[in-house]
């Protein structure tokens, strides 16, 4: 059977599975508006570095599940297409919505912000997993990029 699968290279098999863990306390609801989505990853508006996460959700725009991406710097925080897309086809997500954190408070979205959230979207497109939006978020608010005219 394992011939089957790795061709030339018995024993070596990978399988992914997707794990989800805890229960949510009630019944996920549709995002319809940043608001919402803010709702869903506001716990690293806080943190002292930079947190880049992923909201997974159905075609119906349910949330699946919030994915932490990759946690940097005060200033800045790594992130590469691979990373940000490979929960999503996992759990079979039609959307995403990105986030990540300004720990100085600011919300001006920088350059890279930009241009990462472009590449985001060009990738999403490929893969035909649509980016709804990009939320900044700090302690005391969030923008959103779609709001602002800047996603892709």
């Amino acid at each position: 059977m394992d011939e089957l699968f790795t061709p030339g290279f018995p024993g070596l098999r990978v399988r992914l599975a997707l794990v989800r863990e805890g229960k949510p306390r009630r019944k996920p609801k549709a995002i319809r508006t940043p608001k919402d989505a803010f709702r869903l990853i506001r716990r690293i508006a806080k943190a002292d570095r930079e947190h880049f996460v992923v909201i997974l959700m159905n075609a119906r725009h349910v949330p699946l599940g919030v994915h932490v991406v990759s946690i940097g710097t005060l200033t800045a925080s790594l992130v590469h297409p691979r990373e940000v897309f490979k929960p999503a086809v996992t759990a079979n997500a039609a959307a995403v919505i990105l986030g990540h954190n300004h720990p100085s408070g600011d919300l001006t979205p920088s350059a890279d912000d930009l241009a990462l959230t472009h590449r985001l979207c060009q990738v999403g497109e490929l893969l035909q997993i649509e980016v709804l939006d990009h939320l900044i978020v700090s302690a005391r608010s969030f923008l959103s990029l779609k709001e602002q005219g800047q996603l892709g």
